[in-house]
This record gives C-alpha cells, structure tokens and sequence, in this order.
C-alpha cells in the first residue's frame, strides 16, 4: 500500500515546484498561496508591513508564500472561509468553531513560516557551501506538524486526545487591532484581534490546559482587558519553554484513513514534564509582553514570590476592572 503521507524532510524538499502539503509537481511557479490568507492581511492593512525573520531579515506579510496545487488550495479555501465568517461575526462565533478547522487554520499559518524560514537557511548554506545544520527535534517536531496539517487532504483520525489544545478568549480590544506572535521552537503561536485572542499549542497533548487550569478557571467566561490576555500568553509562552518533552506520535495508515495516536508523555526517566519555573524568567517574558504599557521587570518582579499580575489581586480574584495609570 503506498503511503498516505507525504514527508518533505526525508530529502528536504522545499523548493516552489513542488506543492507543501501533498507533495505533487506543481506546472508553474505561479502555483503559490499565501501564509497569511489575504482576507486578513487587507483587512489590518499588512501586506507591506514588515515581518522579521529568525536570521533577522525583514519581508513583508505578502512575501510569505507557499507552493501548492490547486486541491490543497480549495480544501485551504474552506477552511478560510469558515475563519474568515467567524472572525467577521466576532468570539461568539469563533469559539463556536471546531478544534480540527482551528488547527488547520492555525497549523497553516505557522507551517507557511516555518516552510519559509527552511527556505532562507537552505539559500544561506548553499550560498555558504556549508551543510544545513538542522535539529532532528526541529525536524521531528515539524514532521509531525506537517504531517497533521495532511488532515486537510487525507482522512484522519485523532485518537484518544487531540495532540493540540486552541484556545479562544474574549478581549476588548479596538476593531483594528492585530498582534501576532509565534515560537517555532516550541510550536506555540498566539493572535489577537477584533474582540478575540487566541493561543494555539500545537504538539503538548493538551498539558499546558492542565498547567494553566488555575488562571484558566479565574478568566471563564470574562471579557479580558489586553493586558490580562497579554499576561495569559505570557504564562503560555514561557510554559512552552519549559516543556521539556519531545510528543511522538504513531500513525496507522489503513485503505479508508490515517489513525494518529499520541504516545504517553510520562517516560523512563520521572522527570516531571515541565522544568522548574522561576519568577525572574517568568517577569523578562511578561516584560516583553507587556512593551506596550511600559511595565519594566523590575516593577514586574518587585516581590519574587508574587510577580505583578492585572488577573487577579492580592485575594487571588479576578480583576474585573483594570486601572492602567495615564
């Protein structure tokens, strides 16, 4: 039986004649879509807007493209489409959305740039006549993405547990805002716009919903003011740093579909699956967070025990009104 799945790692094959998802020869160089799906980038006026790269080097959101057939292009358009309704209609509506068409939204965002940044280093070793030095945990922990985002194409069955947890809050943010921000590293990526965030954690078997469960139980069903929310991807981003695992997963292809099943997290070794967390670390990923209301670390870690929060006081309840200075 010939395999369902198509793996470009096995001889690093990312070229542009070639499309992404499904591997087949493309006819013409024009065959490309974009990352960031049009609809979003006129909407927040980002086409020319600059994009750094991990060398870097600065593109634009419309550089970032990607080969692809016209069939993974009209499953990606459905896909699309549904967002696209959703995120007009505002959180109601997007929470209202499936985990698998989230993920598929979300995966080929982050794919598209990870596919890219593959690209620049590629040039840059042959302009270099140096090898590509490449981490077989990189390459794993894409594979599998990539090989996830094929749901689009091929039937898949998640078993047991989706190997990724999106998550959607509520934020009163202004109509025009967009932040976006991702780690490719740990496959973690986070959105934020209209009336919505969302934080997407793409490989962790749903471990860092449990992490969080305790702020995640104070923010239920509350509108979050930006720095609340800000503070929540800080939780998850640093969080993401300290998962020290690296998910396997088996896939069993059959006639009628793939079985994806994720092997246990808890290994030979009684590690605990997440290092130890520390407030000063902690304090400099909530300072970066937090670039756009001035707060410094030293503000941020003023008591190490207890770093600054806007989510809960001193009692440990929600705040549900927050006081910025002028």
């Amino acid at each position: 039986m010939a395999n369902k799945l198509y793996n470009p790692f096995l001889d690093f094959q990312f070229d542009n004649k070639t499309c992404f998802l499904s591997g087949k020869a493309l006819s013409s160089y024009d065959e490309k879509i974009q990352v960031f799906p049009l609809w979003m980038m006129r909407s927040f006026d980002l086409e020319d807007k600059p994009f750094k790269m991990l060398d870097e080097s600065i593109v634009t959101y419309k550089q970032l493209q990607l080969p692809c057939s016209a069939e993974v292009a009209n499953k990606l358009a459905e896909v699309e489409e549904k967002v696209e309704l959703a995120v007009q209609n505002g959180y109601n509506a997007l929470k209202e959305l499936d985990q698998l068409t989230l993920f598929q939204w979300v995966g080929k965002i982050l794919y598209g740039v990870v596919f890219n940044e593959i690209q620049v280093g590629i040039r840059q070793a042959f302009l270099s006549g140096e090898q590509l030095n490449f981490s077989q945990a990189l390459v794993q922990k894409f594979k599998n993405l990539h090989f996830m985002l094929q749901s689009l194409i091929v039937p898949m069955e998640f078993e047991n547990k989706n190997p990724f947890t999106i998550a959607v809050f509520p934020v009163d943010s202004s109509p025009e805002t967009f932040m976006y921000r991702d780690e490719i590293n740990t496959l973690i990526f986070s959105i934020r716009m209209k009336d919505f965030a969302i934080i997407a954690t793409l490989q962790d078997n749903g471990v860092h919903e449990i992490y969080h469960d305790e702020v995640l139980a104070k923010v239920k069903d509350k509108v979050l003011h930006p720095i609340q929310f800000e503070e929540i991807c800080a939780k998850y981003f640093y969080s993401a740093y300290l998962f020290n695992r690296l998910p396997e997963y088996t896939y069993m292809e059959v006639p009628e579909k793939v079985f994806v099943e994720p092997m246990p997290l808890n290994d030979w070794t009684l590690k605990p699956i997440f290092d130890q967390w520390t407030a000063k670390t902690y304090g400099q990923v909530l300072e970066n967070f937090w670039k756009p209301w001035g707060y410094t670390l030293f503000e941020i870690i003023k008591d190490p025990e207890n770093p600054m929060s806007f989510i809960t006081d001193q009692n440990g309840d929600f705040v549900s009104e927050v006081n910025l200075p002028k």
